[in-house]
């Protein structure tokens, strides 16, 4: 008996994945519980492991190809089966995986299109039927947000042929077979419930009485005349706008040397697509977009030459898209669960300040992680949240559940968002092992290889206010938590000093501002002060050893 092997869901918010390596190839055996294949998704990198022995008989996604959860990747026969190769399973993997680095720019479009061409389904007299998929157990409904395609287009396997936005995800939908585009039965801005036909591929051209295949020759679909690429000049984005694209996208990037902030994206709020990279690579060939390869500016330059171009303000009512309605709804559900209240302390850092710039080398070649302020921070936050247990509780179902262990979220800044992975029992850790975890957490986080558990569950949050200078922050509560504690920026200030016998003096100390968002119907007033009380005076009065 045959068994399917499905791509895995990594976590409530994960809906597709990227598979970027076969350890086995079609025939192979394979053991139950044997790493099978390599995955990349926007959480994690994982290996996933045959659910069963026998023998590979067929791999029906290539490497680097990216498909939905629960989508079949390959299929497992018992031993005594025999492979039964089909064209699906011949050299897919190995294609897949050498394609980008052994052929030249021109030939990458066809060569892609070639490996997705094959395997596709059977088509029946009326076409093949494009329906809204769901992402997600509790999704029921979604929004056509763009066609990158329309009626009559040539459309291959795989090629991204409508973007979709629902309540917890924007994704683009792939075309399920190659052929032509023959009729698109829900527009733009539409939205409908999941399974409903959006589209059909082949069949009869929609007005036109004339019938269309929905398996188009490879070199057909390969050579659809693609629109011309932007200019260069408005390929030039400012550093500081976020890059959305998938783990595929990134992956041509990489192999091909393409910085992708020199690429403009085509699909919903500036996403880039794999055919914008596609585009560039068939018009300019690999590497066409590096930093390297963009002329340096004169070092003296004229004042028209300094003179960047205004780009024109936009004006007008522009609607919401679904994801970011939903951000807009629960920050307000947030608000509305949680009567927020803050209060705001100002902290003398400069023993942490001296003790650090004293340590941190010898710190670093000891342990081999650096110094940072963090760890001061989150020690004395666990020590001080020992001793006031409330800020560290819950409210749910009318009752205050206290948590046996402090589970620390660490807020980490990322290109495209934002994580907060999670350092469970924080309170059993040591200094060293508190700064361990958090610098291995973030350096997962921006690569990209946390685990789901690992960036859920936290009991209070720390959020760095201060990281763009500013003196701090008013957070908003991350339910179901009681509390979240926002850091300033830490600067140098005058400050009066008084000494025992009451004499005052001016002198400069590393101050930083502190803020406590609290939910107001378990913690008092009273008990946030003292909480934050006992926090800076753990802080300006810092005794632990570090090593």
């Amino acid at each position: 008996m045959a068994t399917d092997v499905v791509m895995p869901q990594m976590g409530e918010s994960i809906f597709e994945g990227t598979i970027t390596k076969w350890f086995k190839k079609a025939g192979d055996p394979v053991a139950k519980d044997e790493p099978l294949f390599e995955i990349s998704t926007d959480k994690v990198d994982a290996e996933i492991p045959s659910p069963v022995a026998g023998i590979l008989r067929e791999i029906r996604v290539a490497a680097g190809e990216t498909v939905q959860v629960n989508a079949v990747v390959a299929v497992v026969a018992e031993a005594g089966e025999g492979p039964g190769l089909g064209t699906e399973g011949l050299g897919t993997e190995r294609l897949g995986t050498e394609l980008l680095g052994t052929h030249s720019a021109p030939e990458v479009s066809a060569n892609l299109a070639r490996v997705q061409l094959q395997g596709s389904p059977a088509v029946g007299e009326g076409g093949v039927e494009v329906v809204m998929p769901q992402m997600g157990e509790s999704i029921f409904e979604g929004t056509i947000t763009k066609w990158l395609k329309k009626a009559g287009d040539t459309v291959a396997k795989d090629e991204p042929l409508f973007e979709i936005s629902t309540d917890k995800v924007d994704a683009e939908i792939p075309a399920p077979v190659a052929g032509v585009l023959s009729e698109i039965k829900v527009r733009e801005g539409e939205t409908v419930q999941v399974n409903v036909v959006v589209a059909i591929i082949g069949g009869v051209l929609g007005g036109t009485g004339q019938s269309v295949d929905a398996g188009v020759p490879v070199e057909e679909a390969a050579a659809a005349p693609a629109p011309d690429a932007p200019a260069e000049a408005e390929a030039l984005i400012d550093g500081n706008r976020r890059l959305r694209s998938s783990p595929l996208v990134r992956r041509i990037a990489r192999e091909q040397s393409l910085d992708l902030t020199r690429i403009v994206g085509t699909g919903s709020a500036g996403r880039i697509t794999k055919e914008d990279v596609l585009q560039q690579l068939s018009k300019h060939g690999p590497g066409s977009t590096t930093k390297a390869a963009v002329s340096p500016a004169p070092k003296t330059p004229t004042t028209a030459q300094t003179a960047a171009p205004q780009a024109p303000l936009p004006e007008g009512a522009v609607p919401m898209t679904k994801m970011r309605a939903i951000i807009a709804q629960r920050m307000l559900e947030s608000k509305q669960i949680s009567p927020h209240a803050h209060t705001v302390y100002k902290v003398d850092m400069t023993r942490i300040v001296r003790l650090r710039e004293r340590e941190k080398g010898a710190y670093e070649k000891r342990n081999r992680v650096k110094l940072t302020y963090m760890p001061f921070i989150a020690a004395a936050v666990v020590q001080t949240l020992r001793k006031f247990p409330i800020v560290n509780a819950s409210l749910a179902n009318g009752a205050i559940h206290y948590h046996p262990h402090i589970h620390l979220g660490i807020a980490v800044a990322l290109e495209w968002g934002l994580l907060v992975p999670v350092i469970r029992q924080a309170e059993e850790r040591s200094f060293l092992s508190l700064a361990q975890s958090i610098a291995d957490l973030a350096d997962r986080a921006r690569n990209k290889k946390l685990m789901p558990d690992e960036i859920s569950g936290s009991t209070f949050t720390l959020t760095n206010a201060g990281v763009f200078g500013g003196e701090y922050g008013t957070p908003i509560i991350n339910q179901p938590e009681s509390a979240i504690l926002a850091i300033g920026g830490l600067k140098k200030e005058p400050v009066v000093l008084t000494d025992k016998e009451g004499n005052d003096t001016i002198g400069i100390r590393s101050m930083q501002y502190f803020c406590l968002g609290f939910d107001h119907r378990i913690i008092d007033g009273a008990d946030a002060g003292k909480f934050m009380r006992e926090l800076q005076n753990t802080l300006e009065g810092w005794n632990r050893e570090v090593c």
